[in-house]
């Protein structure tokens, strides 16, 4: 009995270990890359519609090889039938409900004119990988983690109903789902180290590095706790620079993704982004392309966030 009890024992601190020892992390960047190539090397969104279908197909068929049952949440909108893609982890008494949600999500459709590599290519790859990475982890009981991939988040959708994240969060707030965290990943792959690389709204500057080499975690001040606590956990876990803002919501950029739709439903969000227009000089261009990324940059920032991640959802 004594040598069954250890060997459960020690199967399950395995399966409690992090991502990493999970899922070996060395070929991080090639996949990232390979992710991008896939789903950014051409225009998708509803102006194009068969390459909208080609990335949504690709991002399902890399999930569901990953072993999860994919989840599509379609709705009609402006005379188009689109859809989210959802996937989960969860320790959940059968027949309960999840007393606290975790969010990890991403925009896959692109600009009107652009392939959108980085915008938002490199957030949805790495929102695969993270999948990826947490298949085999076991949240504390109680706790799921829902990976999401939404449409419809840029022009003419953006800020509207017909968002992907907009119709995500409402259905959740009707169900009267806890969602403790919204965790969106947006534009994460371009870093320089140049000086005066990086820009930032009126009035934040004197605060921040005038290089672009770092991760940010953003939000408005309804947020700011979340903000706080991703940003702590992220720089515990890695060495790549990282740098927050909690800000009014009329501050430039500051509510310039998905993580805004939760703030609505009155859920804390945060975006983690590269900043975007405010560094990346192929921000909704024809030239945002997958050669433009920095892979080995996203990995190291897409290895932090699993580790905050994992914070989160082991947490009783």
């Amino acid at each position: 009995m004594s040598t069954l009890f250890n060997t459960t024992m020690a199967v399950l601190a395995a399966a409690l270990t992090a991502p990493a020892a999970a899922a070996p992390q060395a070929d991080l960047p090639a996949r990232l890359a390979a992710h991008v190539r896939h789903i950014a090397s051409s225009e998708h969104n509803t102006s194009t519609p068969a390459a909208l279908e080609k990335a949504a197909l690709y991002l399902e068929a890399t999930l569901a090889a990953q072993g999860y049952a994919v989840r599509r949440d379609e709705y009609a909108y402006d005379g188009q039938r689109v859809r989210n893609l959802e996937v989960s982890i969860a320790n959940i008494a059968k027949g309960k409900r999840p007393e606290r949600v975790y969010i990890v999500g991403a925009h896959y459709d692109s600009a009107p004119g652009t392939p959108g590599a980085n915008d938002n290519g490199s957030g949805t790859a790495a929102v695969l990988e993270l999948a990826r990475m947490f298949k085999r982890v076991i949240p504390a009981p109680g706790n799921e983690l829902r990976f999401v991939l939404f449409v419809n988040e840029e022009p003419p959708y953006f800020g509207g109903e017909g968002m992907g994240s907009r119709h995500h969060a409402r259905a959740l707030k009707a169900r009267g789902e806890r969602v403790e965290a919204a965790l969106v990943l947006e534009t994460i792959g371009y870093y320089s180290s140049d000086k005066n690389s990086q820009r930032y709204p009126p009035g934040v500057s004197a605060f921040y590095p005038d290089q672009g080499n770092f991760i940010a975690f953003v939000g408005t001040l309804g947020s700011t706790g979340l903000v706080r606590k991703t940003v702590a956990a992220f720089r515990k876990a890695s060495t790549f620079p990282a740098e927050s803002l909690a800000a009014p919501s009329f501050v430039k950029g500051v509510t310039w993704s998905d993580h805004t739709s939760y703030n609505k439903e009155g859920y804390d969000a945060v975006m983690i982004t590269d900043t975007a227009t405010m560094r990346y000089p192929h921000y909704h261009r024809g030239s945002d392309t997958p050669d433009k990324l920095d892979y080995a940059s996203m990995g190291k920032v897409v290895e932090g966030m699993a580790s905050v991640i994992q914070g989160m959802i082991q947490a009783r």
